[in-house]
């Protein structure tokens, strides 16, 4: 059998991305683990189910501040269990200040979703 058992990403600010996580998606995370002879910085975050999910940092590494669609990674989709959670976490998220750049809707294949960005314009599809 096979699953995905995470999936990383690149951040610039890993304590606010770490904080991002664990606050709106109830991640626990491990202790912070450091390379120093790499500068490199990771967190692996866990979750109630699916796979983990990894943010790191290394002070060589940079990236857009584009929000517009590119090539690689798209988003990450995260089940919350019903239509009203997703417009109650859309409504959070707003409220919070955060970008919203897809409205509470269903989609031509079927799902109710939103997306919105996290901190560093990565794309969270929130689903029913």
């Amino acid at each position: 059998m096979f699953k995905i058992e995470h999936i990383a990403i690149w951040v610039s600010d890993l304590e606010l991305m770490k904080d991002f996580y664990c606050k709106y998606f109830s991640g626990t995370c491990n202790s912070k683990y450091r390379n120093e002879s790499k500068q490199f910085e990771s967190y692996f975050l866990s979750f109630d189910a699916g796979p983990r999910l990894e943010l790191m940092n290394r002070i060589d590494i940079i990236g857009s501040t584009e929000k517009s669609e590119q090539l690689g990674l798209t988003h990450i989709a995260i089940q919350l269990g019903s239509k009203s959670k997703v417009d109650e976490f859309t409504e959070t998220f707003r409220a919070d200040g955060f970008q919203i750049v897809g409205e509470p809707r269903t989609t031509g294949d079927g799902y109710y979703e939103s997306v919105i960005l996290d901190p560093e314009n990565n794309r969270i599809e929130l689903v029913a």
